[in-house]
Protein backbone atom coordinates (compact mmCIF):
# COMPACT_ATOMS: atom_id res chain seq x y z
CA UNK A 1 0.00 0.00 0.00
CA UNK A 2 1.67 3.48 -1.02
CA UNK A 3 1.83 5.79 2.14
CA UNK A 4 2.50 9.18 -0.01
CA UNK A 5 -1.08 8.84 -1.60
CA UNK A 6 -3.21 11.88 -0.99
CA UNK A 7 -5.30 11.74 2.29
CA UNK A 8 -8.45 9.80 1.82
CA UNK A 9 -12.16 10.41 2.91
CA UNK A 10 -13.50 8.54 5.95
CA UNK A 11 -15.01 5.98 3.87
CA UNK A 12 -12.11 5.71 1.42
CA UNK A 13 -9.94 5.07 4.68
CA UNK A 14 -12.13 2.85 6.09
CA UNK A 15 -12.39 0.13 3.13
CA UNK A 16 -8.70 0.80 2.15
CA UNK A 17 -7.74 -0.20 6.31
CA UNK A 18 -10.72 -3.31 6.37
CA UNK A 19 -9.20 -4.55 3.40
CA UNK A 20 -5.37 -4.58 4.93
CA UNK A 21 -6.53 -5.77 8.03
CA UNK A 22 -8.42 -8.86 6.38
CA UNK A 23 -4.99 -9.78 4.91
CA UNK A 24 -3.41 -9.52 7.48
CA UNK A 25 -5.83 -11.43 9.88
CA UNK A 26 -5.54 -14.30 7.17
CA UNK A 27 -2.04 -14.42 6.72
CA UNK A 28 -1.95 -14.67 10.47
CA UNK A 29 -4.41 -17.65 11.18
CA UNK A 30 -3.02 -19.40 7.57
CA UNK A 31 0.76 -19.51 9.36
CA UNK A 32 0.71 -19.59 13.68
CA UNK A 33 4.48 -19.02 12.99
CA UNK A 34 4.35 -16.60 10.80
CA UNK A 35 5.92 -12.95 11.74
CA UNK A 36 5.32 -9.98 10.04
CA UNK A 37 8.26 -7.49 9.33
CA UNK A 38 6.78 -4.82 7.20
CA UNK A 39 3.90 -2.97 9.37
CA UNK A 40 5.60 0.67 9.88
CA UNK A 41 4.53 1.52 6.60
CA UNK A 42 1.12 0.80 7.39
CA UNK A 43 1.23 2.48 11.16
CA UNK A 44 2.02 5.68 8.77
CA UNK A 45 -0.07 5.20 6.22
CA UNK A 46 -2.81 7.96 5.84
CA UNK A 47 -5.79 5.64 5.93
CA UNK A 48 -4.57 4.23 9.16
CA UNK A 49 -4.06 7.56 10.73
CA UNK A 50 -7.91 8.81 9.41
CA UNK A 51 -9.10 6.20 11.00
CA UNK A 52 -6.99 6.58 14.22
CA UNK A 53 -8.19 9.99 14.74
CA UNK A 54 -11.93 8.78 14.11
CA UNK A 55 -11.86 6.42 16.82
CA UNK A 56 -10.03 8.69 19.19
CA UNK A 57 -12.33 12.50 17.79
CA UNK A 58 -15.66 10.17 18.69
CA UNK A 59 -14.66 8.15 21.83
CA UNK A 60 -16.25 9.56 25.04
CA UNK A 61 -12.99 10.37 26.11
CA UNK A 62 -11.92 13.04 23.71
CA UNK A 63 -13.00 15.13 26.11
CA UNK A 64 -9.88 14.87 28.39
CA UNK A 65 -7.03 15.97 27.77
CA UNK A 66 -3.44 14.92 28.44
CA UNK A 67 -0.38 16.22 29.76
CA UNK A 68 -0.65 18.68 27.15
CA UNK A 69 -3.97 19.99 27.55
CA UNK A 70 -5.01 19.59 24.46
CA UNK A 71 -8.38 17.94 23.06
CA UNK A 72 -9.77 16.66 20.78
CA UNK A 73 -12.06 19.61 20.22
CA UNK A 74 -9.02 22.10 20.36
CA UNK A 75 -7.28 20.29 17.33
CA UNK A 76 -10.55 20.07 15.11
CA UNK A 77 -10.97 23.95 15.91
CA UNK A 78 -7.27 24.43 14.22
CA UNK A 79 -6.72 21.85 11.69
CA UNK A 80 -6.95 18.24 11.96
CA UNK A 81 -5.63 17.47 8.58
CA UNK A 82 -2.89 19.38 9.31
CA UNK A 83 -2.60 17.15 12.80
CA UNK A 84 -1.92 14.45 11.08
CA UNK A 85 0.15 15.21 8.66
CA UNK A 86 2.64 16.57 11.46
CA UNK A 87 2.26 13.35 13.88
CA UNK A 88 2.71 11.73 10.48
CA UNK A 89 6.14 13.04 9.97
CA UNK A 90 7.06 12.53 13.50
CA UNK A 91 6.45 9.30 13.39
CA UNK A 92 8.16 8.73 10.25
CA UNK A 93 11.16 10.59 11.13
CA UNK A 94 11.61 8.87 14.48
CA UNK A 95 11.46 12.30 15.98
CA UNK A 96 8.37 10.73 17.87
CA UNK A 97 8.18 10.20 21.83
CA UNK A 98 5.56 9.49 23.89
CA UNK A 99 4.32 11.77 26.34
CA UNK A 100 4.07 10.86 30.13
CA UNK A 101 0.04 9.59 30.82
CA UNK A 102 -1.86 12.00 32.92
CA UNK A 103 -2.78 9.69 36.03
CA UNK A 104 -6.59 10.17 37.20
CA UNK A 105 -7.98 8.19 40.45
CA UNK A 106 -11.57 6.98 39.48
CA UNK A 107 -13.41 5.63 42.66
CA UNK A 108 -14.22 2.27 42.09
CA UNK A 109 -15.65 1.66 45.86
CA UNK A 110 -15.99 3.24 48.99
CA UNK A 111 -12.15 3.91 49.63
CA UNK A 112 -10.69 2.32 47.13
CA UNK A 113 -9.87 3.80 43.41
CA UNK A 114 -8.59 2.88 39.92
CA UNK A 115 -5.77 4.50 38.62
CA UNK A 116 -6.42 5.39 34.84
CA UNK A 117 -3.86 6.88 32.66
CA UNK A 118 -4.70 9.49 30.20
CA UNK A 119 -2.42 9.81 27.17
CA UNK A 120 -2.39 13.00 25.05
CA UNK A 121 -4.45 13.36 21.89
CA UNK A 122 -1.46 12.47 19.65
CA UNK A 123 -0.62 9.00 21.78
CA UNK A 124 -3.91 7.86 21.11
CA UNK A 125 -3.83 8.59 17.51
CA UNK A 126 -0.57 6.64 17.12
CA UNK A 127 -2.22 3.86 19.93
CA UNK A 128 -4.98 3.59 17.57
CA UNK A 129 -2.77 3.39 14.72
CA UNK A 130 -1.13 0.24 16.08
CA UNK A 131 -4.24 -1.44 17.25
CA UNK A 132 -5.36 -1.60 13.52
CA UNK A 133 -2.28 -3.19 12.58
CA UNK A 134 -1.83 -5.66 15.86
CA UNK A 135 -5.16 -6.43 16.55
CA UNK A 136 -6.33 -8.46 13.29
CA UNK A 137 -2.40 -10.59 13.67
CA UNK A 138 -3.19 -11.48 17.59
CA UNK A 139 -6.61 -12.25 16.90
CA UNK A 140 -5.82 -15.37 15.38
CA UNK A 141 -3.83 -16.08 17.82
CA UNK A 142 -6.31 -15.47 20.71
CA UNK A 143 -8.33 -18.28 22.21
CA UNK A 144 -12.23 -18.28 21.95
CA UNK A 145 -12.51 -18.21 26.29
CA UNK A 146 -11.00 -15.03 26.30
CA UNK A 147 -14.04 -12.46 25.72
CA UNK A 148 -12.92 -8.91 26.58
CA UNK A 149 -11.63 -6.29 24.55
CA UNK A 150 -12.30 -8.18 21.46
CA UNK A 151 -14.46 -7.37 18.21
CA UNK A 152 -18.04 -8.79 17.99
CA UNK A 153 -17.00 -10.18 22.16
CA UNK A 154 -18.90 -8.54 25.08
CA UNK A 155 -19.77 -9.33 28.56
CA UNK A 156 -22.49 -11.28 27.90
CA UNK A 157 -21.02 -13.95 26.22
CA UNK A 158 -18.64 -15.33 29.06
CA UNK A 159 -21.83 -15.19 31.10
CA UNK A 160 -23.94 -16.90 28.87
CA UNK A 161 -20.47 -19.62 28.57
CA UNK A 162 -20.30 -20.01 32.38
CA UNK A 163 -24.15 -20.05 32.46
CA UNK A 164 -23.83 -22.92 29.94
CA UNK A 165 -21.02 -25.11 31.55
CA UNK A 166 -21.88 -24.47 35.37
CA UNK A 167 -25.36 -26.34 34.04
CA UNK A 168 -23.50 -29.07 32.86
CA UNK A 169 -21.73 -30.48 35.62
CA UNK A 170 -19.32 -27.87 36.34
CA UNK A 171 -20.21 -27.29 39.50
CA UNK A 172 -17.54 -25.54 41.35
CA UNK A 173 -15.93 -23.04 40.89
CA UNK A 174 -12.27 -21.13 41.39
CA UNK A 175 -12.98 -17.38 41.57
CA UNK A 176 -9.82 -15.56 39.89
CA UNK A 177 -7.90 -12.23 41.03
CA UNK A 178 -5.01 -10.91 39.32
CA UNK A 179 -3.62 -8.63 41.83
CA UNK A 180 -2.76 -5.09 40.02
CA UNK A 181 -2.55 -6.84 36.41
CA UNK A 182 -2.49 -3.46 34.38
CA UNK A 183 0.33 -2.15 36.63
CA UNK A 184 2.73 -5.63 36.89
CA UNK A 185 2.97 -6.82 33.94
CA UNK A 186 6.38 -7.78 33.07
CA UNK A 187 7.51 -5.71 30.26
CA UNK A 188 10.11 -7.69 28.56
CA UNK A 189 7.88 -11.00 29.45
CA UNK A 190 5.16 -8.93 27.05
CA UNK A 191 7.72 -7.93 24.53
CA UNK A 192 8.75 -11.45 24.06
CA UNK A 193 5.35 -12.01 23.38
CA UNK A 194 4.73 -9.09 20.66
CA UNK A 195 8.28 -10.50 19.07
CA UNK A 196 7.07 -14.00 18.46
CA UNK A 197 4.45 -12.58 15.96
CA UNK A 198 5.83 -8.74 14.87
CA UNK A 199 9.45 -8.36 13.40
CA UNK A 200 9.28 -4.82 12.17
CA UNK A 201 11.62 -3.15 14.75
CA UNK A 202 10.14 0.45 14.21
CA UNK A 203 6.62 -0.77 15.33
CA UNK A 204 8.18 -2.82 18.37
CA UNK A 205 10.02 0.53 19.21
CA UNK A 206 6.99 2.02 19.28
CA UNK A 207 4.87 -0.42 21.88
CA UNK A 208 7.91 -0.40 24.11
CA UNK A 209 8.06 3.84 23.74
CA UNK A 210 4.57 3.39 25.12
CA UNK A 211 5.24 1.14 28.08
CA UNK A 212 8.36 3.16 28.81
CA UNK A 213 6.30 6.44 28.55
CA UNK A 214 5.80 7.17 31.95
CA UNK A 215 3.01 8.45 34.30
CA UNK A 216 2.20 12.06 35.64
CA UNK A 217 0.41 11.55 38.87
CA UNK A 218 -2.90 13.71 40.19
CA UNK A 219 0.47 15.86 42.44
CA UNK A 220 2.40 16.69 39.47
CA UNK A 221 5.34 13.85 40.37
CA UNK A 222 6.26 11.86 37.27
CA UNK A 223 6.94 7.90 38.26
CA UNK A 224 8.66 5.93 36.00
CA UNK A 225 7.22 3.01 34.64
CA UNK A 226 9.15 0.03 34.61
CA UNK A 227 6.44 -2.43 34.68
CA UNK A 228 2.46 -3.00 33.75
CA UNK A 229 0.00 -1.10 30.76
CA UNK A 230 -1.92 1.92 32.08
CA UNK A 231 -5.84 1.49 32.36
CA UNK A 232 -7.01 3.89 29.60
CA UNK A 233 -4.48 3.41 26.67
CA UNK A 234 -6.04 2.53 23.58
CA UNK A 235 -3.15 0.28 22.92
CA UNK A 236 -3.33 -1.24 26.93
CA UNK A 237 -6.25 -4.18 26.46
CA UNK A 238 -4.76 -5.25 23.46
CA UNK A 239 -1.37 -5.56 25.08
CA UNK A 240 -3.24 -6.85 28.39
CA UNK A 241 -4.84 -9.69 26.44
CA UNK A 242 -1.63 -10.72 24.57
CA UNK A 243 0.01 -11.13 27.95
CA UNK A 244 -2.92 -12.98 28.95
CA UNK A 245 -3.16 -15.53 26.46
CA UNK A 246 -0.57 -17.43 28.25
CA UNK A 247 -3.61 -18.11 30.57
CA UNK A 248 -5.92 -18.59 27.91
CA UNK A 249 -3.16 -21.27 26.01
CA UNK A 250 -2.41 -23.25 29.27
CA UNK A 251 -6.14 -24.20 29.65
CA UNK A 252 -6.33 -24.79 26.13
CA UNK A 253 -3.16 -27.45 25.92
CA UNK A 254 -4.82 -28.80 28.80
CA UNK A 255 -8.48 -29.14 27.33
CA UNK A 256 -6.83 -30.67 23.85
CA UNK A 257 -4.55 -32.90 26.23
CA UNK A 258 -7.16 -35.03 28.50
CA UNK A 259 -10.91 -33.95 27.02
CA UNK A 260 -10.75 -33.21 23.45
CA UNK A 261 -14.02 -35.24 22.92
CA UNK A 262 -16.89 -36.06 24.50
CA UNK A 263 -16.41 -39.76 25.18
CA UNK A 264 -12.75 -38.75 26.93
CA UNK A 265 -14.67 -36.37 29.36
CA UNK A 266 -17.43 -38.83 30.24
CA UNK A 267 -13.99 -41.29 31.26
CA UNK A 268 -12.54 -38.84 33.39
CA UNK A 269 -15.39 -38.72 35.58
CA UNK A 270 -16.05 -41.55 35.73
CA UNK A 271 -12.49 -42.34 37.09
CA UNK A 272 -12.84 -39.38 39.42
CA UNK A 273 -10.44 -36.88 37.11
CA UNK A 274 -11.03 -33.53 36.83
CA UNK A 275 -12.23 -31.52 33.66
CA UNK A 276 -11.39 -28.02 33.61
CA UNK A 277 -12.94 -24.99 31.67
CA UNK A 278 -11.59 -21.41 31.60
CA UNK A 279 -13.38 -18.33 30.84
CA UNK A 280 -12.01 -15.02 30.85
CA UNK A 281 -12.77 -11.32 30.61
CA UNK A 282 -9.25 -9.24 30.23
CA UNK A 283 -8.08 -9.71 33.60
CA UNK A 284 -10.77 -11.14 35.64
CA UNK A 285 -11.86 -14.63 34.82
CA UNK A 286 -13.38 -17.85 36.27
CA UNK A 287 -12.24 -22.09 36.04
CA UNK A 288 -14.86 -23.97 36.24
CA UNK A 289 -14.55 -27.55 37.29
CA UNK A 290 -16.28 -30.51 37.12
CA UNK A 291 -15.08 -32.42 39.83
CA UNK A 292 -14.61 -32.33 43.71
CA UNK A 293 -13.66 -29.11 45.81
CA UNK A 294 -9.93 -30.30 45.89
CA UNK A 295 -9.95 -30.46 42.67
CA UNK A 296 -10.51 -27.09 42.12
CA UNK A 297 -8.34 -25.90 45.33
CA UNK A 298 -5.63 -27.45 43.08
CA UNK A 299 -5.75 -25.18 40.27
CA UNK A 300 -4.83 -21.98 42.67
CA UNK A 301 -1.38 -23.19 42.04
CA UNK A 302 -1.23 -24.26 38.54
CA UNK A 303 -2.63 -20.50 37.57
CA UNK A 304 -0.09 -18.90 39.88
CA UNK A 305 2.86 -21.06 38.48
CA UNK A 306 1.32 -20.00 34.69
CA UNK A 307 0.84 -16.35 35.52
CA UNK A 308 4.22 -16.06 37.70
CA UNK A 309 6.38 -15.48 33.99
CA UNK A 310 4.29 -12.78 33.10
CA UNK A 311 5.11 -10.69 36.26
CA UNK A 312 1.42 -11.28 37.60
CA UNK A 313 0.37 -12.83 40.81
CA UNK A 314 -3.39 -13.78 42.34
CA UNK A 315 -4.66 -11.66 45.49
CA UNK A 316 -4.46 -14.45 47.70
CA UNK A 317 -7.96 -12.62 49.63
CA UNK A 318 -10.17 -12.24 46.34
CA UNK A 319 -8.93 -15.60 44.79
CA UNK A 320 -12.06 -18.24 46.22
CA UNK A 321 -13.39 -21.44 45.41
CA UNK A 322 -17.20 -21.61 45.44
CA UNK A 323 -19.66 -24.40 44.60
CA UNK A 324 -22.37 -23.46 41.99
CA UNK A 325 -25.39 -23.21 44.38
CA UNK A 326 -23.35 -20.70 47.12
CA UNK A 327 -23.38 -18.16 43.71
CA UNK A 328 -20.12 -15.68 42.88
CA UNK A 329 -19.97 -12.19 41.55
CA UNK A 330 -18.91 -11.98 37.98
CA UNK A 331 -18.38 -8.71 35.53
CA UNK A 332 -21.03 -7.31 38.07
CA UNK A 333 -23.59 -10.01 37.98
CA UNK A 334 -24.70 -13.04 40.47
CA UNK A 335 -24.49 -16.54 39.20
CA UNK A 336 -26.03 -18.98 41.46
CA UNK A 337 -28.32 -21.90 40.76
CA UNK A 338 -31.83 -21.79 42.68
CA UNK A 339 -34.86 -23.93 42.52
CA UNK A 340 -37.51 -23.00 39.91
CA UNK A 341 -40.49 -21.90 41.64
CA UNK A 342 -42.76 -24.81 41.52
CA UNK A 343 -40.82 -27.11 40.67
CA UNK A 344 -38.34 -29.67 41.87
CA UNK A 345 -35.67 -28.74 39.05
CA UNK A 346 -32.63 -26.52 39.75
CA UNK A 347 -31.39 -24.11 37.02
CA UNK A 348 -28.57 -21.55 36.98
CA UNK A 349 -29.74 -18.32 36.99
CA UNK A 350 -27.77 -14.66 36.60
CA UNK A 351 -29.12 -11.55 38.68
CA UNK A 352 -27.70 -8.21 39.34
CA UNK A 353 -25.25 -8.19 41.86
CA UNK A 354 -25.96 -6.43 45.08
CA UNK A 355 -22.67 -4.24 44.33
CA UNK A 356 -24.03 -3.31 41.09
CA UNK A 357 -27.45 -2.40 43.09
CA UNK A 358 -25.48 -0.32 45.38
CA UNK A 359 -23.32 1.21 42.87
CA UNK A 360 -26.29 2.34 40.21
CA UNK A 361 -28.34 3.43 43.67
CA UNK A 362 -25.09 5.47 44.82
CA UNK A 363 -24.74 7.10 40.95
CA UNK A 364 -28.36 7.99 41.18
CA UNK A 365 -28.53 9.23 44.73
CA UNK A 366 -25.15 11.49 44.46
CA UNK A 367 -27.07 13.44 41.03
CA UNK A 368 -30.25 14.11 42.61
CA UNK A 369 -28.21 15.46 45.58
CA UNK A 370 -27.17 18.17 44.02
CA UNK A 371 -28.29 21.60 44.40
CA UNK A 372 -31.67 22.55 42.97
CA UNK A 373 -30.98 26.24 40.52
CA UNK A 374 -30.54 24.12 37.72
CA UNK A 375 -34.16 22.86 36.35
CA UNK A 376 -35.40 19.28 35.94
CA UNK A 377 -34.75 19.04 32.64
CA UNK A 378 -31.01 19.42 33.59
CA UNK A 379 -31.57 16.90 35.82
CA UNK A 380 -32.95 14.13 33.87
CA UNK A 381 -30.36 14.70 31.48
CA UNK A 382 -28.04 13.51 34.04
CA UNK A 383 -29.93 10.35 35.19
CA UNK A 384 -31.50 9.10 32.09
CA UNK A 385 -28.22 8.00 30.52
CA UNK A 386 -27.08 6.40 34.04
CA UNK A 387 -30.34 4.41 33.99
CA UNK A 388 -30.33 3.32 30.35
CA UNK A 389 -26.54 2.22 30.25
CA UNK A 390 -27.24 0.17 33.72
CA UNK A 391 -30.68 -1.97 32.77
CA UNK A 392 -29.03 -2.39 29.36
CA UNK A 393 -26.31 -4.30 30.76
CA UNK A 394 -28.43 -5.93 32.97
CA UNK A 395 -31.60 -6.57 30.53
CA UNK A 396 -30.45 -10.15 30.05
CA UNK A 397 -30.49 -10.98 33.97
CA UNK A 398 -33.37 -12.12 36.25
CA UNK A 399 -33.52 -8.44 36.69
CA UNK A 400 -37.45 -7.30 36.38
CA UNK A 401 -37.73 -6.83 40.38
CA UNK A 402 -34.89 -5.40 40.43
CA UNK A 403 -36.00 -2.64 37.71
CA UNK A 404 -38.83 -2.08 39.28
CA UNK A 405 -37.52 -1.59 42.82
CA UNK A 406 -35.22 0.69 40.36
CA UNK A 407 -38.13 2.36 39.19
CA UNK A 408 -39.29 3.50 42.47
CA UNK A 409 -35.89 4.35 43.97
CA UNK A 410 -35.53 6.54 41.35
CA UNK A 411 -39.05 8.34 41.45
CA UNK A 412 -38.79 9.47 45.49
CA UNK A 413 -35.29 10.65 44.56
CA UNK A 414 -36.32 12.97 41.63
CA UNK A 415 -39.87 13.87 43.40
CA UNK A 416 -37.90 14.46 46.45
CA UNK A 417 -35.43 16.68 44.36
CA UNK A 418 -38.78 18.66 43.32
CA UNK A 419 -40.14 19.16 46.49
CA UNK A 420 -36.86 20.56 47.96
CA UNK A 421 -36.71 22.98 44.74
CA UNK A 422 -40.91 24.14 45.05
CA UNK A 423 -40.80 24.02 49.15
CA UNK A 424 -44.06 25.99 48.99
CA UNK A 425 -45.90 24.18 46.21
CA UNK A 426 -48.22 20.95 47.51
CA UNK A 427 -48.61 18.00 45.67
CA UNK A 428 -51.04 18.74 43.38
CA UNK A 429 -49.57 21.77 41.76
CA UNK A 430 -46.46 19.63 41.61
CA UNK A 431 -48.29 16.59 39.45
CA UNK A 432 -49.68 19.72 37.53
CA UNK A 433 -46.77 21.44 36.42
CA UNK A 434 -44.32 18.40 35.92
CA UNK A 435 -46.38 15.19 34.61
CA UNK A 436 -49.69 15.32 32.10
CA UNK A 437 -50.44 11.65 32.32
CA UNK A 438 -50.27 9.89 35.70
CA UNK A 439 -47.62 11.27 38.23
CA UNK A 440 -44.16 10.49 35.81
CA UNK A 441 -41.72 13.38 36.12
CA UNK A 442 -40.66 15.35 32.81
CA UNK A 443 -39.99 18.79 31.77
CA UNK A 444 -41.31 19.69 28.44
CA UNK A 445 -39.88 16.97 25.97
CA UNK A 446 -37.81 15.32 28.58
CA UNK A 447 -39.10 12.30 30.18
CA UNK A 448 -37.51 10.37 33.65
CA UNK A 449 -36.18 7.01 31.85
CA UNK A 450 -38.38 4.53 33.54
CA UNK A 451 -36.48 0.98 34.36
CA UNK A 452 -39.37 -1.05 34.82
CA UNK A 453 -40.40 -0.55 31.52
CA UNK A 454 -37.15 -1.90 29.90
CA UNK A 455 -38.19 -5.86 28.66
CA UNK A 456 -36.04 -9.03 30.13
CA UNK A 457 -34.82 -11.26 27.68
CA UNK A 458 -32.61 -14.13 27.82
CA UNK A 459 -29.20 -14.17 25.98
CA UNK A 460 -28.53 -17.10 23.94
CA UNK A 461 -24.69 -18.60 24.15
CA UNK A 462 -22.96 -17.93 20.83
CA UNK A 463 -20.26 -20.61 21.07
CA UNK A 464 -17.17 -19.67 18.90
CA UNK A 465 -17.55 -16.38 17.85
CA UNK A 466 -16.16 -16.17 14.30
CA UNK A 467 -13.77 -13.11 13.88
CA UNK A 468 -15.12 -9.50 12.10
CA UNK A 469 -12.03 -9.57 9.17
CA UNK A 470 -12.71 -13.78 8.13
CA UNK A 471 -16.15 -12.23 6.20
CA UNK A 472 -14.22 -10.05 4.36
CA UNK A 473 -13.90 -10.51 0.90
CA UNK A 474 -10.25 -9.46 0.31
CA UNK A 475 -7.62 -9.78 -2.19
CA UNK A 476 -3.87 -9.87 -2.70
Amino acid sequence: MKTDAPWPGLVQARVRVLGMQAKLHRWSNGDATARFDDLFNLVVDPAFLVMAWERVAHNAGARSAGVDGLTARAIEAESVPDFLAGLREQVKSGQFAPSPVREKLVPKSPGSYRRLGIPTIADRVVQACLVLVLEPIFEADFHPSSYGFRPRRRAWDAIAEIQMFSSRSYEWVLEGDIKACFDEIDHTALLGRVRARIGDKRVLALVKAFLKAGILSEDQVHRSSNTGTPQGGILSPLLANIALEVLDEHFAQVWASISPTRVDRSRRRRHGLPVYRLVRYADDFVVLVSGTREHAEAMREQVAAVITPMGLRLSPEKTTVVHIDEGFDFLGFRIQRHQKPGTNRRYVYTFPARKSVTSIRRKVKAISTQGTNQSLSDLLHQLNPVLRGWTGYFRHAVAKATFGYLRHFTWWRVVGWLRRKHRKSNWRTLRRRYSTTGWWPHDGEMVLFDPGKVPVTRYRYRGNIPSPWLTLSATD
